[in-house]
């Protein structure tokens, strides 16, 4: 009951996050120059300014700001994101298209990171000082100083250029006619490299983290008693220290989460990758505000659902929280 409680009172104040979200980005589009009429003129090879005029009133444009806002939140409210102008489409249908591509490398990086971070983590305390620490330590600082772009850029010339190993991009063999779990294989074998690029930096971050906290952890009284009872070293880790020194790692996935989505942002465009972060650039470039509106909907939806989670996961690791204390 106390997490449902805990569940109900974070998703309570989540509300009003979005709102100003989606309100500050549609203030924030209103001051860049142009417009989704001025793109479509362009794509259309131009036009007269009545025609221009026309599409204005179509879409609504010839309103005040805080009108076109107020449409936009009541529409929203009835849960219609809208048509989007570029692509013909409902804004629905066209991100619903994207976004299980952006779900799939957003979960394995995430996964990765988290589990190699974890290890990592763990093994560098153990052995805090010696050279598995020193090497652990040393490839956590080049994975977080370098560029992620950098390492997708030398996967697919090593991987996919040299040894041809990988392929350089896309989310699947065009044309290839795969079906079933060989589909799923030619899918999983696309996202290996985009999802190293996407975790390393994370990964770094991670065992840091994990290093710290299980430093810190396996100092505490409670620890030394478990040893002083005769506990081998791997059963105080996994039964004792483990649980309290996740708690800084779960609470990083939800401060993460939004970060790592805009990271997709760059590894979609470097593999090119048809996820949700590809059409959030592409939205920008043609001014398609209605699909740019839709994206952040949907991204602050991810953001607060894996912060929503973390949090019930983080009530289930330590009560007190739960418990409000």
């Amino acid at each position: 009951m106390t997490i449902l409680l805990l569940a109900l009172r974070r998703l309570a104040a989540s509300l009003p996050t979005l709102l100003v979200i989606l309100a500050g980005l549609f203030l924030l589009l209103q001051l860049a120059p142009g417009d989704t009429v001025d793109a479509l003129m362009a794509q259309m090879g131009g036009g007269d300014p009545a025609t221009a005029e026309e599409l204005r009133r179509y879409y609504g444009l010839d309103l005040p700001a805080a009108a076109q806002l107020a449409r936009y939140l009541w529409r929203l409210v009835q849960l219609d994101l809208g048509q989007s102008a570029i692509y013909g489409k409902p804004v629905a249908t066209v991100i619903a298209e994207r976004l299980p591509v952006t779900l799939m490398l957003m979960g394995a990086s995430l996964t990765l990171a988290f589990a190699g971070g974890t290890c990592l983590g763990v093994l560098a305390a153990r052995r805090i000082g010696q050279w598995p620490d020193t090497l652990i330590s040393t490839l956590g600082l080049m994975f977080y100083a370098t560029p992620s772009f950098w390492f997708g850029l030398m996967g697919i010339v090593l991987f996919a250029i040299h040894l041809g190993w990988l392929p350089a991009g896309g989310i699947e063999e065009v044309g290839a006619g795969y079906t079933g779990v060989t589909r799923l294989l030619d899918i999983a074998r696309h996202l290996v490299l985009p999802t190293l690029t996407l975790a390393l930096v994370f990964l770094a971050t991670y065992l840091r983290i994990m290093r710290a906290s299980m430093l810190e952890v396996m100092n505490l009284d409670y620890v030394r008693t478990a040893r002083a009872k005769g506990l081998g070293e791997t059963g105080v880790i996994v039964r004792h220290a483990l649980r309290n020194a996740l708690l800084p790692m779960v609470t990083l996935v939800g401060l993460q989460a939004g970060t790592m989505l805009g990271g997709s942002v760059v590894v979609e465009s470097v593999f090119a990758l048809p996820g949700l972060g590809r059409l959030a650039y592409e939205s920008v470039v043609q001014r398609d505000l209605n699909t740019l509106l839709g994206i952040v909907f949907v991204s602050a939806l991810l953001v607060i659902t894996v912060n929503f989670v973390v949090d019930l996961i983080y009530g289930r690791l330590d009560p007190r929280i739960a418990a409000g204390r």
